[in-house]
């Protein structure tokens, strides 16, 4: 396998179809152990927006940041359109969108235990629909699909419910404020450049009461491989670039939701790991996701002596004892509403008739003081 990497230098734009090279070759020799496992805890539009609700997606589409530089400008938002692009085009696609199945279905979840009907909904950065998919018409009577990839909306996956597809930017959405009773997000809003104007975007095209209900990948996604990646250049180059892009922390994401407008927040997080036969496995099914880092700050080239180093050192230092290596997928869940007269308040500040120093005495209090 490693005298197929004969260059000196391997391009991130082009290293998917030496990986794809290499893993089929490896896939022919005896005792390669499974791709792939995780371990965990199309309809067609019927309905349309009026003209006062939505915007040219045209418009919206075309405000990609694609310059580097300047405030809030981390991602090339061209770059992932590109990489979006190819992965839609894979014949073999579907069987890298196991992330995003998994987790449309745990947001999917999170939409059920709401006990309403929504009348109108939004899916920003929808993909293939995993989430739509898992929802029924007694749920969500009409569902608006958004993405950034024009094929991955003529992808999408069949539905109980009327959906209609708009070709738009998570960045500029196109649609007007007070517009959908539910919007919802999975695995799409780690790529945004501005995620506090993307969140009071959303708060914005919200109704009163309306509910956002979204997933993202948090901080310590991929730390195996951003560690083996340091570690290997770090030995063979003298210093290391990054080569795995910058995530939102957990600690800042309720933070930025209520900066934008939302309240009675509820953020959690799942972590998942999926298990491979080695660090080349882990690259290739990124590149498969579309996936890939486009950081305006990425290192473009990876020497062959520091890749090979890097899937040595990723198997000596988080190796299983079958043989194969975890990535791990730390998955930011969140939950905000527009605010509303109806909804639940907290009280008055020093209304309380109770003392905190009371607490420690409940056990001690004979029955008929406890009531």
């Amino acid at each position: 396998m490693y005298t197929l990497i004969h260059k000196s230098v391997l391009n991130d734009a082009c290293i998917c179809q030496l990986l794809r090279t290499c893993m089929s070759r490896v896939a022919a020799l005896p005792g390669v152990p499974s791709r792939r496992h995780i371990s965990t805890g199309r309809a067609k539009p019927e309905h349309t927006l009026s003209k006062s609700q939505y915007q040219s997606p045209l418009r919206c589409a075309r405000q990609l940041s694609g310059r580097p530089g300047g405030a809030m400008n981390v991602f090339d938002r061209t770059m992932k359109r590109k990489q979006k692009k190819w992965s839609a085009s894979l014949q073999d696609g579907d069987q890298y969108d196991y992330m995003r199945a998994e987790i449309g279905l745990r947001v999917a979840d999170r939409v059920y235990d709401v006990a309403r009907t929504f009348p109108l909904a939004l899916d920003v950065g929808c993909g293939k629909s995993y989430i739509a998919e898992n929802l029924s018409k007694d749920v969500v009577e009409r569902f608006f699909l958004t993405d950034i990839c024009s094929k991955s909306l003529r992808q999408q996956r069949q539905s109980e419910m009327p959906t209609h597809c708009v070709l738009a930017d998570e960045e500029y959405l196109p649609f007007k404020d007070n517009t959908f009773d539910l919007v919802v997000s999975s695995l799409s809003l780690h790529w945004i450049n501005d995620l506090p104007g993307a969140l009071r975007q959303i708060h914005q095209v919200l109704k009163p009461d309306g509910v956002f209900i979204g997933a993202m990948i948090g901080g310590e996604t991929l730390y195996e491989l951003r560690c083996s990646l340091q570690l290997a250049e770090l030995e063979r180059e003298g210093g290391f670039a990054p080569h795995i892009s910058p995530y939102t922390a957990v600690t800042d994401l309720g933070n930025l939701m209520g900066q934008a407008g939302f309240n009675m927040l509820t953020v959690d997080i799942d972590e998942i790991q999926v298990h491979f036969p080695g660090m080349l496995e882990v690259m290739k099914d990124l590149q498969g996701m579309g996936e890939s880092n486009c950081a305006w700050n990425r290192k473009p080239m990876i020497h062959r002596d520091t890749l090979l180093a890097a899937a040595a050192i990723y198997k000596e230092m988080y190796g299983n004892e079958d043989g194969t290596v975890p990535a791990t997928i730390e998955v930011l869940h969140m939950i905000g509403w527009k605010p509303h007269e109806s909804q639940a308040k907290p009280a008055k500040r020093g209304s309380a008739n109770v003392s905190f120093a009371d607490l420690s005495k409940i056990g001690t209090m004979a029955p008929d003081q406890k009531s």
